[in-house]
Protein backbone atom coordinates (compact mmCIF):
# COMPACT_ATOMS: atom_id res chain seq x y z
CA UNK A 1 0.00 0.00 0.00
CA UNK A 2 2.61 2.23 0.72
CA UNK A 3 4.65 1.62 -2.24
CA UNK A 4 1.74 2.92 -4.50
CA UNK A 5 1.03 5.60 -1.87
CA UNK A 6 4.42 7.37 -1.86
CA UNK A 7 6.61 5.87 -4.52
CA UNK A 8 5.05 8.24 -7.08
CA UNK A 9 6.13 11.66 -5.01
CA UNK A 10 9.73 10.60 -5.40
CA UNK A 11 10.80 13.02 -8.27
CA UNK A 12 9.85 15.65 -5.27
CA UNK A 13 11.05 13.86 -2.14
CA UNK A 14 14.38 11.50 -3.44
CA UNK A 15 14.34 9.73 -0.04
CA UNK A 16 11.01 8.05 -1.21
CA UNK A 17 12.74 6.50 -3.74
CA UNK A 18 14.31 3.92 -1.76
CA UNK A 19 10.87 2.21 -1.10
CA UNK A 20 11.44 0.75 -4.18
CA UNK A 21 14.03 -1.64 -3.18
CA UNK A 22 12.65 -5.11 -2.23
CA UNK A 23 15.77 -5.18 0.20
CA UNK A 24 14.16 -1.91 2.23
CA UNK A 25 10.29 -2.76 2.62
CA UNK A 26 11.13 -6.41 3.58
CA UNK A 27 13.02 -4.50 6.48
CA UNK A 28 10.17 -1.96 7.00
CA UNK A 29 8.21 -4.90 6.91
CA UNK A 30 10.07 -7.28 9.45
CA UNK A 31 10.36 -4.12 12.24
CA UNK A 32 6.57 -3.01 11.56
CA UNK A 33 5.16 -6.66 12.49
CA UNK A 34 8.19 -6.94 15.35
CA UNK A 35 6.16 -3.11 16.71
CA UNK A 36 2.85 -4.24 16.48
CA UNK A 37 3.75 -7.89 18.47
CA UNK A 38 5.26 -5.77 21.20
CA UNK A 39 2.94 -3.30 21.18
CA UNK A 40 -0.39 -5.43 21.34
CA UNK A 41 0.85 -8.32 22.97
CA UNK A 42 0.23 -7.01 26.50
CA UNK A 43 -3.30 -5.99 25.80
CA UNK A 44 -4.46 -9.39 23.67
CA UNK A 45 -2.89 -11.12 26.92
CA UNK A 46 -5.08 -8.95 29.09
CA UNK A 47 -8.09 -9.49 26.60
CA UNK A 48 -7.85 -13.78 26.83
CA UNK A 49 -7.66 -13.53 29.90
CA UNK A 50 -10.91 -11.14 30.63
CA UNK A 51 -12.60 -13.55 28.20
CA UNK A 52 -11.53 -16.48 29.99
CA UNK A 53 -9.93 -17.91 26.73
CA UNK A 54 -7.22 -20.67 28.23
CA UNK A 55 -5.80 -23.41 27.20
CA UNK A 56 -7.19 -26.66 27.88
CA UNK A 57 -3.87 -29.66 29.07
CA UNK A 58 -4.07 -32.86 27.55
CA UNK A 59 -4.85 -35.27 30.60
CA UNK A 60 -2.23 -38.09 29.81
CA UNK A 61 0.38 -35.60 28.78
CA UNK A 62 3.32 -34.73 30.87
CA UNK A 63 2.60 -33.65 34.31
CA UNK A 64 4.38 -30.48 34.23
CA UNK A 65 2.42 -29.12 31.80
CA UNK A 66 -0.26 -28.98 33.88
CA UNK A 67 0.66 -26.04 35.52
CA UNK A 68 -0.43 -24.47 32.06
CA UNK A 69 -3.90 -24.77 32.01
CA UNK A 70 -5.66 -21.65 31.98
CA UNK A 71 -2.96 -19.74 29.87
CA UNK A 72 -4.50 -17.49 27.75
CA UNK A 73 -4.27 -19.05 24.08
CA UNK A 74 -5.38 -17.85 20.40
CA UNK A 75 -2.18 -15.90 20.83
CA UNK A 76 -1.94 -16.62 16.67
CA UNK A 77 -4.85 -13.66 16.24
CA UNK A 78 -1.54 -11.23 17.39
CA UNK A 79 0.66 -13.54 14.89
CA UNK A 80 -1.80 -13.03 12.03
CA UNK A 81 -2.16 -9.77 12.73
CA UNK A 82 1.74 -8.57 12.98
CA UNK A 83 2.32 -10.46 9.86
CA UNK A 84 -0.15 -9.47 7.48
CA UNK A 85 -0.88 -5.87 8.29
CA UNK A 86 2.88 -5.19 7.49
CA UNK A 87 2.83 -7.51 4.31
CA UNK A 88 -0.04 -4.99 3.00
CA UNK A 89 1.77 -2.29 4.20
CA UNK A 90 4.90 -2.69 2.41
CA UNK A 91 4.25 -5.00 -0.12
CA UNK A 92 3.10 -4.57 -3.98
CA UNK A 93 -0.17 -5.57 -3.72
CA UNK A 94 -0.42 -5.87 -7.45
CA UNK A 95 1.75 -8.90 -7.02
CA UNK A 96 -0.41 -12.11 -7.56
CA UNK A 97 2.39 -13.98 -5.71
CA UNK A 98 1.64 -11.76 -2.29
CA UNK A 99 -1.93 -12.30 -2.60
CA UNK A 100 -1.70 -15.93 -2.60
CA UNK A 101 0.42 -16.26 0.40
CA UNK A 102 -1.67 -13.69 2.36
CA UNK A 103 -5.25 -15.12 1.64
CA UNK A 104 -3.76 -18.85 1.98
CA UNK A 105 -2.53 -17.78 5.44
CA UNK A 106 -5.78 -16.29 6.56
CA UNK A 107 -7.58 -19.03 5.21
CA UNK A 108 -5.86 -21.91 7.43
CA UNK A 109 -5.82 -19.33 10.36
CA UNK A 110 -9.35 -18.75 10.05
CA UNK A 111 -9.71 -23.20 10.34
CA UNK A 112 -7.38 -22.81 13.20
CA UNK A 113 -9.61 -20.42 15.11
CA UNK A 114 -13.08 -22.34 14.31
CA UNK A 115 -11.12 -25.10 16.20
CA UNK A 116 -9.42 -23.41 19.04
CA UNK A 117 -12.96 -21.99 19.59
CA UNK A 118 -15.00 -25.03 19.53
CA UNK A 119 -12.03 -26.16 22.39
CA UNK A 120 -12.44 -23.36 24.40
CA UNK A 121 -16.51 -23.22 24.57
CA UNK A 122 -16.07 -27.26 25.28
CA UNK A 123 -13.36 -27.30 27.75
CA UNK A 124 -12.18 -30.33 26.23
CA UNK A 125 -8.45 -30.56 23.83
CA UNK A 126 -10.70 -31.96 20.88
CA UNK A 127 -12.11 -29.01 18.64
CA UNK A 128 -12.98 -29.26 14.88
CA UNK A 129 -14.18 -32.98 14.16
CA UNK A 130 -10.59 -34.04 12.91
CA UNK A 131 -12.81 -34.74 9.15
CA UNK A 132 -13.86 -31.44 9.29
CA UNK A 133 -10.54 -29.96 10.36
CA UNK A 134 -8.73 -31.75 7.63
CA UNK A 135 -11.59 -31.50 4.69
CA UNK A 136 -11.14 -27.67 4.97
CA UNK A 137 -7.71 -28.19 4.93
CA UNK A 138 -7.84 -30.18 1.72
CA UNK A 139 -10.64 -27.53 0.04
CA UNK A 140 -8.42 -24.19 0.61
CA UNK A 141 -5.38 -26.45 -0.22
CA UNK A 142 -7.11 -27.49 -3.57
CA UNK A 143 -8.10 -23.65 -4.66
CA UNK A 144 -4.40 -22.61 -3.64
CA UNK A 145 -3.11 -25.52 -6.61
CA UNK A 146 -5.66 -24.72 -9.28
CA UNK A 147 -5.51 -21.00 -8.68
CA UNK A 148 -1.35 -22.08 -9.51
CA UNK A 149 -2.23 -24.14 -12.60
CA UNK A 150 -4.23 -21.19 -13.93
CA UNK A 151 -0.92 -19.36 -13.98
CA UNK A 152 0.66 -21.63 -15.19
CA UNK A 153 -1.43 -21.49 -18.25
CA UNK A 154 -0.69 -17.82 -18.30
CA UNK A 155 2.88 -18.61 -17.90
CA UNK A 156 3.47 -17.23 -14.74
CA UNK A 157 4.34 -20.20 -13.10
CA UNK A 158 5.35 -23.92 -14.10
CA UNK A 159 5.13 -27.13 -12.10
CA UNK A 160 8.57 -28.35 -12.26
CA UNK A 161 10.01 -29.55 -9.03
CA UNK A 162 13.58 -28.52 -7.72
CA UNK A 163 15.14 -31.83 -6.16
CA UNK A 164 18.43 -30.46 -3.83
CA UNK A 165 21.86 -31.43 -5.00
CA UNK A 166 20.58 -32.66 -8.80
CA UNK A 167 20.91 -29.53 -11.05
CA UNK A 168 19.66 -31.50 -14.21
CA UNK A 169 16.30 -32.97 -12.03
CA UNK A 170 14.07 -30.66 -12.96
CA UNK A 171 10.38 -33.11 -13.40
CA UNK A 172 7.64 -31.44 -14.77
CA UNK A 173 4.41 -32.88 -13.23
CA UNK A 174 1.80 -30.96 -15.11
CA UNK A 175 -1.58 -31.93 -13.88
CA UNK A 176 -0.05 -34.24 -10.95
CA UNK A 177 1.03 -31.35 -9.41
CA UNK A 178 -2.35 -30.32 -7.97
CA UNK A 179 -2.64 -32.97 -5.58
CA UNK A 180 1.43 -32.66 -4.69
CA UNK A 181 0.18 -28.78 -3.57
CA UNK A 182 -2.50 -30.04 -1.66
CA UNK A 183 -0.20 -32.41 0.34
CA UNK A 184 2.20 -29.54 0.84
CA UNK A 185 0.10 -27.50 2.38
CA UNK A 186 -1.85 -29.93 4.55
CA UNK A 187 1.26 -31.49 5.39
CA UNK A 188 2.93 -28.57 6.50
CA UNK A 189 0.32 -26.85 8.59
CA UNK A 190 -0.12 -30.25 10.53
CA UNK A 191 3.76 -30.32 10.70
CA UNK A 192 3.74 -27.23 12.85
CA UNK A 193 0.70 -27.27 14.76
CA UNK A 194 2.15 -30.72 16.15
CA UNK A 195 5.79 -28.90 16.79
CA UNK A 196 3.66 -26.36 19.05
CA UNK A 197 4.03 -28.11 22.43
CA UNK A 198 6.58 -26.42 24.42
CA UNK A 199 6.48 -23.02 25.50
CA UNK A 200 8.51 -20.64 22.40
CA UNK A 201 9.50 -24.49 20.25
CA UNK A 202 7.47 -23.79 17.24
CA UNK A 203 7.76 -20.21 16.87
CA UNK A 204 10.95 -20.05 17.38
CA UNK A 205 11.59 -23.17 14.80
CA UNK A 206 9.74 -21.16 12.55
CA UNK A 207 11.41 -18.12 13.00
CA UNK A 208 14.86 -20.12 11.91
CA UNK A 209 12.83 -20.98 8.86
CA UNK A 210 11.43 -18.14 8.10
CA UNK A 211 14.23 -16.58 7.94
CA UNK A 212 16.23 -18.42 5.60
CA UNK A 213 13.03 -18.52 2.92
CA UNK A 214 13.34 -14.94 2.87
CA UNK A 215 16.88 -15.37 1.40
CA UNK A 216 15.80 -18.03 -0.57
CA UNK A 217 12.85 -16.10 -1.83
CA UNK A 218 14.80 -12.72 -2.87
CA UNK A 219 17.39 -15.13 -4.37
CA UNK A 220 14.59 -17.00 -6.53
CA UNK A 221 13.64 -12.89 -7.80
CA UNK A 222 17.02 -11.71 -8.32
CA UNK A 223 18.06 -12.57 -12.01
CA UNK A 224 21.96 -12.37 -11.47
CA UNK A 225 21.56 -14.60 -8.21
CA UNK A 226 18.97 -17.07 -9.23
CA UNK A 227 21.03 -17.26 -12.76
CA UNK A 228 24.29 -18.30 -11.14
CA UNK A 229 22.30 -20.57 -8.82
CA UNK A 230 20.43 -22.60 -10.88
CA UNK A 231 17.11 -21.56 -9.87
CA UNK A 232 14.01 -21.27 -11.54
CA UNK A 233 13.53 -17.97 -11.88
CA UNK A 234 9.87 -16.15 -10.85
CA UNK A 235 10.34 -12.53 -11.07
CA UNK A 236 7.13 -11.84 -9.15
CA UNK A 237 8.48 -13.87 -6.06
CA UNK A 238 11.09 -11.63 -5.34
CA UNK A 239 7.88 -9.63 -3.22
CA UNK A 240 7.31 -13.05 -1.18
CA UNK A 241 10.49 -11.68 0.72
CA UNK A 242 8.21 -8.43 2.30
CA UNK A 243 6.33 -11.14 3.27
CA UNK A 244 8.42 -13.31 4.97
CA UNK A 245 9.95 -10.84 6.56
CA UNK A 246 6.93 -9.64 8.27
CA UNK A 247 6.50 -13.50 9.60
CA UNK A 248 10.25 -13.51 10.83
CA UNK A 249 9.53 -9.66 12.84
CA UNK A 250 5.93 -11.44 13.68
CA UNK A 251 7.47 -14.69 14.77
CA UNK A 252 10.07 -12.97 17.05
CA UNK A 253 7.89 -10.40 18.70
CA UNK A 254 5.25 -13.58 19.74
CA UNK A 255 7.98 -15.56 21.57
CA UNK A 256 8.89 -12.17 23.51
CA UNK A 257 5.44 -13.17 24.77
CA UNK A 258 5.38 -17.33 24.39
CA UNK A 259 8.89 -17.90 25.76
CA UNK A 260 9.06 -19.98 28.66
CA UNK A 261 7.74 -19.59 30.76
CA UNK A 262 4.89 -18.66 28.27
CA UNK A 263 2.31 -15.55 29.31
CA UNK A 264 0.29 -17.24 25.89
CA UNK A 265 0.11 -19.98 23.35
CA UNK A 266 -0.77 -19.29 19.57
CA UNK A 267 -2.93 -22.08 19.56
CA UNK A 268 -4.58 -23.53 16.24
CA UNK A 269 -5.49 -20.49 14.70
CA UNK A 270 -1.77 -19.66 14.73
CA UNK A 271 0.23 -22.94 14.26
CA UNK A 272 -1.92 -24.02 10.56
CA UNK A 273 -2.03 -20.50 9.49
CA UNK A 274 1.96 -20.31 9.87
CA UNK A 275 2.35 -23.84 8.42
CA UNK A 276 0.52 -22.72 5.27
CA UNK A 277 2.28 -19.63 5.31
CA UNK A 278 5.68 -21.47 4.43
CA UNK A 279 4.34 -24.39 2.72
CA UNK A 280 2.56 -21.92 0.09
CA UNK A 281 6.35 -19.35 0.37
CA UNK A 282 8.16 -22.94 -0.58
CA UNK A 283 5.60 -23.93 -3.34
CA UNK A 284 5.51 -20.47 -5.07
CA UNK A 285 9.59 -20.09 -5.48
CA UNK A 286 9.90 -23.54 -6.62
CA UNK A 287 11.55 -24.75 -3.13
CA UNK A 288 8.98 -27.62 -2.00
CA UNK A 289 11.46 -30.49 -1.52
CA UNK A 290 14.18 -28.37 0.06
CA UNK A 291 11.34 -27.23 2.58
CA UNK A 292 11.93 -30.71 4.37
CA UNK A 293 15.37 -29.87 4.57
CA UNK A 294 15.33 -26.21 5.92
CA UNK A 295 12.16 -27.04 8.57
CA UNK A 296 13.71 -30.55 9.24
CA UNK A 297 12.62 -30.37 12.82
CA UNK A 298 8.75 -30.24 11.97
CA UNK A 299 9.36 -33.45 10.20
CA UNK A 300 10.87 -35.05 12.98
CA UNK A 301 8.29 -33.75 15.22
CA UNK A 302 5.35 -34.93 12.30
CA UNK A 303 7.73 -38.44 11.29
CA UNK A 304 7.22 -39.16 14.90
CA UNK A 305 3.91 -39.15 15.43
CA UNK A 306 3.49 -41.17 12.38
CA UNK A 307 5.85 -43.64 13.26
CA UNK A 308 4.17 -43.93 16.75
CA UNK A 309 0.59 -44.69 15.34
CA UNK A 310 1.73 -46.66 12.98
CA UNK A 311 4.12 -48.70 15.21
CA UNK A 312 1.33 -48.81 17.63
CA UNK A 313 -1.49 -50.60 15.25
CA UNK A 314 0.53 -52.67 13.35
CA UNK A 315 2.27 -54.41 16.73
CA UNK A 316 1.01 -52.94 19.60
CA UNK A 317 4.09 -51.02 20.79
CA UNK A 318 5.29 -47.50 20.90
CA UNK A 319 8.57 -46.29 19.87
CA UNK A 320 8.51 -43.04 21.13
CA UNK A 321 7.35 -42.88 25.12
CA UNK A 322 5.04 -40.08 23.63
CA UNK A 323 5.03 -38.34 20.24
CA UNK A 324 5.27 -35.71 19.19
CA UNK A 325 8.93 -35.91 19.64
CA UNK A 326 9.40 -33.28 21.95
CA UNK A 327 7.27 -35.47 24.80
CA UNK A 328 9.25 -38.21 24.59
CA UNK A 329 12.89 -36.74 25.81
CA UNK A 330 10.33 -34.70 28.03
CA UNK A 331 9.47 -37.88 29.34
CA UNK A 332 13.10 -38.85 29.20
CA UNK A 333 14.18 -36.73 31.78
CA UNK A 334 15.10 -33.48 29.73
CA UNK A 335 13.39 -30.07 30.94
CA UNK A 336 11.16 -28.07 28.67
CA UNK A 337 13.68 -25.53 28.49
CA UNK A 338 16.39 -28.21 27.53
CA UNK A 339 14.61 -29.67 24.61
CA UNK A 340 13.53 -26.41 23.38
CA UNK A 341 17.33 -25.17 23.34
CA UNK A 342 18.60 -28.22 21.72
CA UNK A 343 15.80 -28.24 19.14
CA UNK A 344 16.23 -24.87 18.03
CA UNK A 345 19.82 -25.42 17.70
CA UNK A 346 18.64 -28.47 15.24
CA UNK A 347 16.37 -26.54 13.18
CA UNK A 348 19.70 -23.62 13.22
CA UNK A 349 21.74 -26.42 11.69
CA UNK A 350 18.95 -27.89 9.23
CA UNK A 351 18.54 -24.28 8.06
CA UNK A 352 22.47 -23.88 7.47
CA UNK A 353 22.74 -27.01 5.65
CA UNK A 354 19.84 -26.22 3.60
CA UNK A 355 21.47 -22.86 1.95
CA UNK A 356 24.51 -25.16 1.14
CA UNK A 357 22.44 -27.27 -0.87
CA UNK A 358 21.91 -24.58 -3.52
CA UNK A 359 25.03 -24.33 -4.63
CA UNK A 360 26.15 -27.92 -4.26
CA UNK A 361 24.26 -29.73 -7.20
Amino acid sequence: MLLHLLYPFHTHFGALNVIRYITFRTAAASLSALAISLLLGPWLVRRLREFQIGQVIRQEGPQSHRAKAGTPTMGGLLILAAALVPTLLWADLTNAYVWIAVLTTAAYGAIGFADDYLKIVRRDHHGLLPRYKMGWQIVVALVVGIVLMMLQEQGAYNTRLIFPFFKRLIPDLGWFYLPFVVFVLVAWSNAVNLTDGLDGLAISTFAIVAATFTALAYVTGHRVLADYLLLVRFPESAELTVFCGALVGASLGFLWYNAYPAEIFMGDVGSLALGAAIGTVATLIKQELLLVVVGGVFVMEAMSVVIQVASFKLTGKRVFRMAPLHHHFELSGWSEPKVYARFVIVGIVFALFSLTTLKLR
